[in-house]
């Protein structure tokens, strides 16, 4: 329990303390960004590794859901994430976070991204979105996607939407 002022100066103290590096990642690879070395690292190893996982979580996704119900994924564009689309989605994506978190699967729900936006917006997309991580293990990444899957499938299959 703090004041308010004193609540929002710690937060933050710890944003920044958490997305500012250290001095040790940037000292031990001081050579190969000096050398330009990273950027043939990412583009022939780093690049290739995500583009796999992304191909792989995308086939995993078809397999998992089908034509059960609507469902779209944004066009990957190179992150290590997904963006999972619901049109019509009957119940939120932060309430369909919050039940993907009680069967231990953590997403972000897609209404965190549309920052500006008045709360009573009415433009359902915002709640309709995920994003979603495959950047884990295969199997982590594959039973993530199956619970995911199974609790749309069966948002829409409980408001009678197919």
């Amino acid at each position: 329990m703090a004041a308010p002022e004193v609540i929002r100066a710690l937060s933050g103290a710890n944003a920044i303390l958490n997305l500012a590096t250290g001095s040790f990642g940037p000292q031990l690879t001081e050579g190969i960004v000096r050398s330009g070395e990273i950027l043939s690292l990412s583009r022939e190893q780093v690049r290739p590794w995500y583009e796999a996982k992304m191909r792989k979580a995308v086939a995993m996704l078809h397999e998992a859901f089908g034509n059960a119900c609507p469902w779209s994924i944004h066009r990957p564009e190179g992150a290590m994430f997904l963006w999972l689309w619901f049109p019509g989605l009957p119940i939120t994506s932060h309430e369909l976070y919050q039940r993907l978190k009680g069967r231990g699967v953590l997403v972000v729900s897609g209404h965190y991204f549309f920052p500006g936006l008045p709360d009573d917006e009415d433009w359902p997309h915002r709640h309709e979105c995920l994003r979603v991580t495959y950047s884990q293990d295969d199997e982590a990444v594959a039973e993530g996607l199956r619970v995911i899957a199974e609790e749309v499938r069966q948002c829409y299959s409980d408001a009678g939407v197919r």
